[in-house]
């Protein structure tokens, strides 16, 4: 819709000042950078980056310097007389950038750009990214499936669920307060535990839960919620400690699995009394449990996250009544 391919249903599209609902999509300003590269494997990079100025009647000197401009940034100048089929993905992806950035744009729209490279190229190819967007100054709409990307390239994010936003803001404001357990379980790698509760009640120092095999666990402040009400607990994998001693308020769990990366550590439990697992990240050189180990989950329940039965998000960090 906003590169003028289907047409909108109502509203306005706007391109800086400018309306463009009316606006054939030659005209709108908007380049796109596909998945698939899209290059004409006849040409050269030279070629395929100026295919497109030479179809809008650009003089040859403008041609070349944009296009020995463009490469310059994308640092692809030694490979201007290559053919596509000599290049690597991440080259050919930056030509596919290149033959967007020539036609000075208002808008780059980018459809999963880097889903074809592999993980360390991926990582390569986000930071020439951000570092291509500081440079040019120009608005980038960007569609992944990659929360990662989202996180590290997004300044502001829309989380999509069945053609419908369902949050939209800065990547902080969405991992921090997430508008329902959708966008909660989206952002966050390893993604957020829930664990299904109860709410058993309120008191002085706070509100009880029970969690599935009855472990009672007080939450600070008060709950809006009626005494009996479903909800489920969300709990950041950073946000939770663990100890081999038994102690309060803490949730009973035994050891599946642990994953070794080097910088740190990701421990997989399963809580006691239903099948829910639990992941916790612990620092690479700290103490870990062994497999089969049996250990108190200690959440740091000023930082947890409380969703109603209907999904939406509660009051994270309640605050007393």
């Amino acid at each position: 819709m906003i590169a003028g391919l289907e047409e909108i249903s109502g509203g306005e599209i706007r391109i800086g000042s400018d309306v463009v609902n009316d606006v054939p999509p030659a005209k709108r300003g908007v380049a796109m950078v596909f998945q698939s590269y899209a290059l004409y494997p006849h040409m050269s990079v030279r070629e395929n980056m100026a295919f497109g100025l030479k179809l809008a009647k650009k003089p040859r000197a403008e041609i070349d310097a944009a296009v020995d401009r463009a490469a310059e940034i994308l640092q692809i100048t030694h490979l201007l007389d290559r053919k596509p089929k000599a290049l690597s993905g991440g080259q050919r992806q930056r030509v596919a950038i290149g033959r967007a950035i020539v036609r000075k744009p208002a808008v780059f729209l980018f459809d999963e750009p880097l889903s074809n490279l592999d993980a360390a190229l991926r990582v390569q190819m986000r930071i020439e990214l951000a570092r291509l967007h500081q440079e040019l100054g120009t608005t980038m709409i960007y569609v992944t499936h990659d929360q990662v990307e989202a996180m590290t390239l997004g300044d502001r994010i829309a989380v999509f669920n069945g053609g419908r936003i369902e949050q939209v803001g800065t990547p902080l404001e969405l991992y921090e307060q997430p508008a329902n357990q959708f966008v909660a379980g989206f952002l966050g790698s390893p993604k957020m535990n829930f664990l299904p509760a109860q709410l058993a009640g309120h008191h002085a120092g706070g509100s009880d839960i029970l969690l599935a095999g009855q472990t009672r666990l007080t939450l600070p402040g008060q709950l809006s919620l009626p005494a009996g009400d479903k909800i489920t607990l969300g709990l950041r994998p950073e946000h939770i400690g663990w100890s081999k001693e038994a102690s309060n308020n803490a949730i009973p769990a035994s050891v599946d699995l642990i994953e070794h990366l080097g910088g740190e550590q990701i421990v997989y439990a399963r809580a006691e009394g239903g099948d829910h697992q639990v992941a916790f990240t612990l620092a690479g050189q700290a103490a870990t449990p062994h497999r089969g180990d049996r250990v108190w989950l200690q959440p740091r329940f000023e930082t947890c996250h409380l969703f109603a039965a209907d999904g939406r998000a509660l009051p994270s960090r309640a605050s007393a009544s």
